[in-house]
């Protein structure tokens, strides 16, 4: 019955989503899925606060706040409406269903829209262990089976090796610092060029448009403004609005 209701809740959310995924949405550009006693004040926090202050639109989700259906129902909106996933698979992402409701969720949206991307994070562990060939999440797996059926079980297998094999980045490889900024420019860069295909036809709104975003710099810290001045009929509201 667990399972069945958690499914419902589910197909519940992405029937809303798919008659709101025009392009408007509820605002949200990147989700963060993660386990909050692992990353919450580390990976989580800082690749958060990161792309706020590049202006992305990000949802981070309060796992301990997971109780009722309206906090439910708007985690799987955020899920729906967002365009960029970052799944950061830690030690113990594996053993919270909620985690990996939410990655079979992604999975699903995935599949069935090219624009929407996810970009993994392997926090503490490696790919090898997410694809299932060590004991760390397949352990967890064998509970959940246990728990909440093979058939669910077995979904969430799949999500989790189908997002391994995609090409993501290791914290030991870069370092907490590093591995933010170069997130926030990949995040930033796949957000812009989504951004500006439907300028890229506009006579040389491409070549000012890179130029403005090399004096942003979206992967830096620091906050930044740019005035876009002169006189009337050069292109300053359509520069500004691309």
């Amino acid at each position: 019955m667990k399972r069945k209701t958690e499914e419902k809740e589910m197909e519940t959310a992405a029937s809303t989503s798919s008659s709101r995924d025009d392009g408007s949405g509820s605002g949200y550009e990147v989700f963060l899925s993660f386990r909050g006693p692992d990353t919450r004040l580390t990976m989580a926090d800082c690749l958060y606060n990161g792309l706020i202050r590049a202006g992305i639109r990000a949802f981070k989700d309060n796992e301990e706040l997971r109780f009722g259906e309206e906090i439910k129902g708007g985690l799987l909106q955020a899920i729906n409406d967002s365009r960029i996933y970052v799944p950061i698979f830690s030690k113990d992402y594996a053993s919270s269903k909620w985690c990996l409701l939410e990655l079979a969720h992604i999975v699903e949206l995935a599949r069935a829209n090219d624009e929407k991307v996810i970009l993994p994070i392997f926090y503490d562990v490696d790919a090898d262990d997410v694809k299932l060939k060590t004991k760390l999440y397949w352990e967890a797996l064998r509970k959940h089976k246990s728990e909440y059926g093979k058939d669910l079980a077995k979904k969430w297998k799949k999500a989790l090796r189908e997002v391994a094999r995609i090409r993501g980045r290791n914290l030991k490889d870069h370092g907490l610092y590093k591995l933010t900024n170069l997130m926030v420019e990949e995040v930033s860069n796949l957000l812009w060029t989504r951004q500006t295909d439907m300028s890229n036809h506009l006579v040389e709104i491409k070549d000012r448009m890179d130029h403005i975003m090399k004096l942003l710099d979206v992967g830096a810290f620091d906050v930044r403004f740019i005035v876009i001045h002169g006189m009337g009929g050069i292109g300053k509201t359509t520069l500004a609005e691309a």
